[in-house]
């Protein structure tokens, strides 16, 4: 072929290019500046822009034991637009749910959008899930959706660990983090700590329709969620379940402390509960139950339960004395019944045998001396001036305190002062004679288990004790400052050694209250208490602390309605620090007799 001719093809070919760019370009012009099809394409475009929900962190016990985690639920979503033919008689028998509560829970899906799907049912467990799932298809427009929910592995301490469940209106109302249907930690731990273990959202931007159908998804603009921090608690998590078997079928408490570091071990309200059966779909049955039992599984005795120290409280009394002057170690009161009942067969003690033998004479004495000072002639109003000064010293054991307040729900107790009796009786209208059953902690005065622990802490450690708290890390970066503020007491730790000596003398001596609580090889120092109830049968209460040198634990029992300290709080604490300390426990029959326990 010649040189024209290629040359002809080639303008040809040219020519049919240019038409063809010609045609694009005035369509493109005509779309552009005429037509508003693809104007109102746009228009029904837009940005929508889907959260992505972190990790919740998890719980450990002290020794990294897994106590609650998350696990897999399911919810079951409806898009009305997609349900045309659904056979709701089939959906309710499959999802156990009557006819007109369904055909009102799609009503009201589709009354909010027939294009954005809605909650039909939520919280469904792996095996609920799976018994359905098969079948699920056969229901146009009804979809699951995936999502976590806490799961209690080690099924303990649910007073402690709180509730996590949906949130409402306040909720969201008062923190832009949360949308409806969210979760968060309504009580406990799980809302005290609720920010550092919600971690932080993460988002997925998507291009959807007027009816919600993505049309594409905008990868680059994503964000990923970042994990809560896992919280490690100062719990042994073998110690809270042997606690929780041997309360199991009783009402009281059990709280265990490390001494020198205001940790705490062990954390028991019974009747107890499992936080797993405050989940799921039948969490509103379950909590109503709980609500209206008898006992009250729902009231956390441990921090709100309020007490009268009963005998327990003779030891502050006897180191407020001997710090005030009033007494010494060895100053011997007569045991004059006339005055006040007491029990057994000494008729005058010093110190450490009045504690040990719970002389009330002895300390009804003693505090008359720490009341009664002479600082003015008139005996009533001397009565106000000195119990004013006695609850400043009675406060400073943490009475009437909520300790620092590190564990959510702690009550204060109460220790009446000059005010309370003004109020009650009529300013100099009363005096010792008036209150004096609160020399042997009876009377007005109310404590917590809580504070009783922390008595056993503080005469452990001989006059200190750092503020109970139940937290050792949040996501590795130690204890949070401030848990562990030290207190010392300003009565000096040389009065303490008579108190600890009395102590071990309740354990050990064949006629000792405590005796039960005697364990072969730990040396063991507590006091019971039988705390006074009306008309209803008295507390059983012991605290103890073990062993006498360098103490690994202290805590207090209380078993409701059970009699004498003696009797069944003891023996519990005996068992309790045997498990800690040795890690098993070998009086069996000791443990069989207190997991028997019945109520009469």
């Amino acid at each position: 072929m010649n040189s024209s001719g290629l040359q002809d093809r080639s303008v040809v070919f040219g020519g049919i290019i240019v038409v063809i760019s010609l045609i694009f370009i005035a369509r493109l012009a005509h779309l552009q500046l005429i037509s508003s099809d693809w104007s109102n394409y746009a228009g029904q475009l837009t940005e929508e822009r889907e959260t992505l929900d972190p990790m919740r962190g998890q719980f450990l016990d002290r020794n990294g034991e897994l106590i609650v985690t998350n696990i897999a639920s399911y919810d079951l979503l409806v898009t009305p637009r997609n349900t045309k033919n659904l056979d709701t008689i089939a959906l309710g028998r499959l999802l156990g749910i009557e006819l007109n509560e369904l055909i009102r829970r799609l009503d009201k899906a589709a009354a909010y959008s027939r294009y954005v799907p809605s909650v039909l049912e939520k919280q469904l467990s792996a095996m609920e899930y799976a018994k359905i799932s098969k079948e699920l298809m056969l229901f146009p427009g009804v979809r699951s959706r995936t999502r976590s929910i806490r799961s209690n592995v080690a099924g303990v301490a649910g007073h402690l660990l709180g509730e996590y469940r949906e949130v409402d209106r306040a909720d969201m109302k008062n923190d832009a983090f949360y949308r409806l249907g969210d979760y968060k930690g309504k009580s406990g731990l799980e809302a005290k700590f609720e920010k550092e273990l919600r971690g932080v959202t993460g988002a997925r931007f998507h291009i959807v329709d007027v009816r919600n159908n993505v049309q594409e998804t905008l990868n680059e603009l994503d964000t990923m969620p970042i994990p809560g921090k896992d919280v490690t608690l100062t719990l042994d998590l073998e110690l809270q379940k042997y606690a929780e078997k041997l309360l199991n079928g009783k009402r009281g408490s059990i709280v265990a402390i490390e001494p020198e570091t205001g940790e705490i071990l062990a954390i028991v309200s019974s009747p107890f509960y499992s936080g797993n059966s405050l989940t799921g779909k039948r969490r509103g049955l379950v909590y109503d139950s709980l609500r209206l039992h008898s006992w009250k599984p729902l009231y956390n005795r441990a921090l709100r339960g309020t007490y009268r120290p009963g005998s327990i409280f003779k030891m502050v009394q006897g180191l407020i004395a001997l710090d005030e002057g009033v007494i010494s170690t060895s100053t011997v009161i007569e045991c004059d019944r006339s005055i006040i009942g007491c029990h057994g067969p000494h008729t005058a003690d010093d110190l450490t045998n009045a504690i040990t033998h719970s002389c009330n004479p002895y300390f009804y004495e003693v505090m008359r001396r720490v009341v009664q000072r002479g600082k003015s002639e008139n005996k009533l109003e001397d009565a106000s001036l000195g119990l004013s000064n006695w609850n400043l010293r009675i406060k400073e054991f943490g009475f009437g305190t909520n300790l620092g307040g590190h564990i959510p729900g702690t009550r204060m107790g109460s220790v009446p002062n000059s005010e309370y009796y003004d109020g009650l009786y009529g300013k100099n209208h009363w005096g010792y004679s008036t209150i004096y059953s609160i020399a042997i902690g009876e009377g007005e005065l109310l404590t917590t288990p809580l504070q009783i622990a922390n008595l056993a802490a503080i005469i452990a450690n001989r006059g200190y004790f750092r503020e109970p708290h139940p937290v050792r890390d949040i996501g590795g970066l130690g204890k949070p400052e401030g848990l562990d503020s030290l207190h010392n007491m300003s009565v000096p730790s040389r009065y303490f050694d008579p108190v600890v000596n009395a102590m071990q003398n309740v354990i050990e001596d064949p006629h000792g209250t405590g005796s039960r609580a005697r364990v072969n090889g730990i040396t063991i120092c507590g006091k019971t208490g039988t705390v006074q109830n009306g008309d209803l049968e008295d507390h059983s209460v012991f605290m103890a602390f073990a062993p006498r040198d360098n103490p690994q634990i202290a805590l207090s029992v209380y078993v409701e309605y059970a009699g004498s300290g003696g009797d069944w709080a003891a023996p519990i604490a005996g068992l309790l620090i045997e498990k800690y300390l040795n890690d098993t426990v070998a009086n069996l029959a000791r443990e069989e007799r207190v997991i028997t326990f019945e109520y009469e």
